[in-house]
């Protein structure tokens, strides 16, 4: 089976659709689930499958370190790999050239607050020695310090699709560079300009090395990154200039990632300019996008696929969602508490597996006691609630009950 996109219902920019890939469809609006060495922290692959996830995305860059992209390949490929049955993701390793680059030493983000200061060049050019022990970017790409032991490495777009080429998913990234939400407008453009050169690179190379079907179509995708910062004249211009983006023979992206750093506060905004631009007929993808309140923000404006390592990571310090915002399980009023852990998206109690077996009790009994299964049962609600939460919406496209699902949602989440 190749890969195809339909949209099933359209209201204004948001949309409900299904990403048809050789390992089981997508619903879209849908969570990505990050599975960044080729497992979902704390949880079984049957674990993931159970609380309703679809998709699973690895980490080229983590999987090229250890255990090498090689024995992916030979192990079968990432999905056989690790045990994970349906549809399958990487990304391109291209926020690691961020995480190791300017974001290195400065505590940087994707997402910034309101009335941050961005960088003048001359603080840039002059924090550049901090980072360049690790990664220092050219034209060609970026060469970096692994975080494991130190040897020197080097991606290229076209060693970055070959890896992912290994690793075998079924859906692709292309290449890019992340900048920081703080870094000025001339460098917003001088990484776009890049990013734009390693994107038709990276699609070159995937169109000649794609896995093809008896009939010979491409049976794995990419998506290309859009790029631009907080900057609308960029933004739409990366837009354009990825969707319209093709190689010799015709043949363009099969969808697209919306990347880079943003405003928190205008972040919707950026979506829905790149979106009002990018092709309608193929997937996008809002890339590192996980709290509950920016899945309204990003569908309304246009996003089929968020990914993020928000739920499992807030888990594994026990901190728990619930229709009523985030609660942390290891508060002192939860130690007695033989009551519902929490309640689902839709307020009632949580029919998680682990709301329906544990008490609040228990579960904070677990997280204070430093027991490993504190980070499975807190991981599975989690999960659970931000999967199904996407569903909700989903459902709430179809059944044009979205605003009023929005509203209602919001105003008891952000209550607390």
């Amino acid at each position: 089976m190749s890969f195809l996109f339909k949209i099933e219902k359209k209201n204004g920019r948001m949309r409900a659709g299904k990403i048809e890939t050789p390992h089981g469809v997508i619903e879209t609006p849908a969570f990505v689930t990050v599975g960044t060495k080729a497992t979902v922290k704390a949880l079984t692959p049957e674990q993931v499958a159970s609380l309703g996830a679809q998709v699973v995305l690895a980490n080229t860059y983590h999987l090229y370190l250890e255990p090498g992209d090689e024995i992916v390949r030979d192990g079968g490929g990432l999905g056989k790999f690790m045990n994970w049955h349906g549809p399958t993701m990487t990304d391109s390793g291209g926020f690691q050239v961020f995480s190791l680059g300017a974001a290195f030493g400065k505590n940087a983000s994707k997402i910034s607050e309101r009335g941050a200061e961005p960088e003048s060049v001359a603080d840039s050019d002059e924090k550049t020695s901090v980072h360049e022990a690790l990664a220092k970017i050219d034209e060609d790409g970026v060469s970096f310090k692994s975080v494991i032991d130190g040897s020197v490495h080097r991606f290229t777009p076209e060693r970055s699709m070959e890896i992912q080429h290994n690793i075998g998913a079924d859906i692709f990234f292309a290449f890019d560079e992340c900048t920081s939400p703080h870094a000025p407008y001339e460098y917003q453009r001088e990484a776009m300009d890049r990013t734009h050169r390693w994107a038709q690179r990276s699609l070159d190379y995937h169109q000649k090395n794609v896995k093809r079907d008896v009939e010979a179509q491409p049976t794995q995708a990419l998506f290309g990154i859009v790029q631009g910062g907080r900057h609308e004249d960029l933004r739409k211009e990366s837009a354009k200039v990825i969707g319209e983006m093709k190689t010799s023979a015709g043949v363009g992206f099969d969808g697209f990632g919306i990347g880079g750093s943003f405003d928190k506060e205008d972040m919707y905004t950026v979506v829905g300019w790149v979106n009002d631009i990018l092709p309608e007929e193929k997937p996008r993808h809002l890339l590192g996008i996980g709290e509950p309140e920016d899945f309204f923000g990003g569908i309304e404006n246009g996003a089929d696929l968020f990914d993020c390592v928000a739920p499992t990571r807030l888990a594994r310090t026990g901190n728990l969602y619930s229709a009523h915002g985030r609660i942390n399980i290891k508060n002192t009023k939860f130690r007695t508490d033989f009551g519902v852990i929490a309640t689902g998206p839709d307020e009632k109690k949580c029919s998680c597996y682990t709301c329906t077996n544990y008490t609040a009790a228990y579960l904070s009994h677990l997280f204070r006691a430093n027991e490993m299964e504190a980070a499975t049962l807190a991981s599975i609600h989690n999960l659970y609630f931000i999967v199904n939460l996407v569903k909700m919406i989903r459902q709430s496209i179809l059944d044009d009950t979205f605003f009023e699902f929005k509203k209602d949602f919001l105003k008891k989440y952000r209550k607390n």
